[in-house]
């Protein structure tokens, strides 16, 4: 088959039309890639698999239309460019491949040559072949809700996927703001990964982390004896980041004196370590990233105007948590997988009522805050589900109000467990007790009816120090019984327990007579 279609690859471009249609009836995906590495054209199979269109992928470089897992450990086409011949067989490999959908697909990828008539070579051929065919169980989504490891499906966080491939492309440098904890780092990791830059370092600098006396050192390196205690030449971060990408975490705790130096920099791509009479080319891109206002910095002369602009070629911003709706629920299963997995224990998600306390919590340290909650309740969790007692005391204690609203049934964000889906939660309606003429249910004793009446079932959460985490669920358990009317088995579904489990627990609290 390979010696009839050569020829009519060879004549793509005198008969193109002819050529196209032909290859789009081809069912094995492929691709035509110029000498410099860009799609010249996709068929429709391949269009299908990457979920790209074939406008949307002209001229692109095939790395960011295939997000191939061999582009960055071993790319074929290098394979390729070393054999002295250009009739050398097709090199194959087997790989993974991210769409445009963000799904990982296995694939085996085959490259080949492509000469023009001199005999010289033009560009290439490559086929993906989808393994999912043969192997089903290897189908597996690559975060279908974010990109590389950042997650997320709010309008923000989909806006910000959509725009990062393409600007991974360029050198332009990226200024990325956000609160603490909103994921800057990994943002410009993703950057840094999905360019062309991927195989070179990425190296990172905390511009608050060192004193002004230190961090030029630490930056701009500096020659032997041009201080102090300088005992032999220091290479500095800016060219140990050559040919790949420098990220500057923290920029607006950058003094005024090291903004000119990178402002010198980002102007004509040259470094002067201390105590050296000659500047250094470096190949950098930068990547800032700041939770300051930088404008009102400017306004206040504490961050210059000219690097402000340098800086702020792309800008990425990064929404809180608590504006970012179902994502937490979202990451709430993410990372309850991630550290049960971790610490090797069996975790089948949150249980109502101590997801409602989660989902309902404002994460002032956002990303950061909840991954270190739900670290927290995987280590003291010793049940299937993470439930109250095993939440910090903070979330308990920090509003009654807004707990006892949670379990009166306002509808939440949404829901999460551990196979990674949002869901969609189970409201919960108080039933109308009936009974005595006290309205008591059957089944529940006079003593548990009473005190359940007389305060809401997370009143004692918002009381401070007063309040326990046992007085919590104690009080949790009568209302639960309450509005079951007594029927532990309702009581037990309600709360997320298996009927062992509420039984053991009445037990704990003198709820069982």
């Amino acid at each position: 088959m390979a010696s009839e279609l050569w020829p009519l690859l060879q004549g793509l471009f005198d008969r193109p039309v002819a050529a196209r249609t032909l290859l789009d009836r081809i069912p094995l995906p492929l691709a035509l890639v110029s000498a410099e590495r860009r799609v010249v054209f996709l068929n429709q199979a391949a269009c299908a698999l990457t979920a790209m269109s074939r406008e949307r992928a002209l001229n692109l470089p095939c790395r960011y239309v295939f997000r191939c897992s061999l582009c960055t450990v071993g790319c074929p086409l290098d394979v390729v460019d070393k054999s002295p011949s250009a009739a050398v067989a097709p090199v194959a490999r087997e790989a993974d491949i991210v769409n445009a959908d963000r799904a990982r697909i296995p694939v085996r990828v085959t490259c080949g040559a492509l000469t023009g008539a001199d005999g010289s070579r033009v560009g290439y051929f490559e086929t993906l072949e989808d393994l999912r065919l043969f192997r089903p169980s290897e189908a597996r989504p690559e975060w279908p809700q974010g990109f590389g490891d950042m997650l997320g499906h709010s309008p923000e966080m989909e806006r910000v996927f959509r725009l990062l491939p393409g600007i991974a492309q360029t050198d332009s440098s990226v200024l990325v703001t956000g609160e603490t904890g909103t994921g800057k780092d990994l943002l410009a990791e993703a950057v840094h990964n999905a360019s062309n830059r991927a195989k070179g370092p990425f190296v990172k600098v905390n511009c608050g982390a060192l004193p002004e006396s230190l961090l030029e050192s630490e930056l701009f390196g500096h020659q032997k004896g041009a201080f102090t205690g300088a005992s032999e030449n220091k290479p500095g971060r800016f060219r140990l980041a050559h040919n790949g990408t420098l990220f500057l975490t923290e920029v607006g705790d950058l003094p005024l004196p090291l903004q000119v130096k990178l402002l010198t920099f980002l102007d004509d791509k040259i470094i002067h370590p201390l105590g050296s009479t000659r500047g250094v080319h470096v190949d950098v891109r930068i990547i800032a990233a700041t939770h300051r206002d930088l404008r009102g910095m400017v306004r206040e002369g504490r961050f210059r105007e000219d690097l402000l602009y340098r800086l702020n070629v792309v800008r990425f911003h990064l929404p809180p948590l608590r504006e970012r709706g179902d994502d937490v629920a979202l990451f709430l299963a993410h990372y309850l997988k991630v550290y049960a997995g971790m610490f090797g224990k069996r975790l089948s998600g949150f249980t109502p009522a101590a997801e409602q306390v989660l989902l309902r919590h404002a994460y002032p340290g956002n990303v950061r805050e909840l991954r270190n909650i739900v670290e927290y309740c995987v280590n003291v969790c010793q049940d299937t589900h993470v439930d109250l007692p095993h939440l910090p005391r903070y979330l308990l204690e920090e509003g009654g109000e807004a707990h006892a609203e949670a379990r009166g049934g306002r509808p939440a964000r949404g829901t999460a467990s551990a196979d990674g889906r949002a869901e969609v939660p189970r409201a919960v309606s108080p039933a109308t007790p009936v009974g005595d003429a006290s309205g008591r249910p059957p089944g529940v004793g006079e003593a548990t009816w009473t005190e359940a009446a007389g305060t809401g079932a997370m009143g004692a959460v918002g009381a401070g120090a007063e309040g326990t985490w046992a007085d919590a669920e104690r009080r949790l358990i009568m209302e639960a019984l309450v509005r079951a009317r007594g029927r532990r088995g309702a009581a037990a579904a309600e709360l997320g327990w298996a009927r062992t489990t509420l039984w053991r627990k009445m037990r704990q609290h003198g709820l069982d007579q």
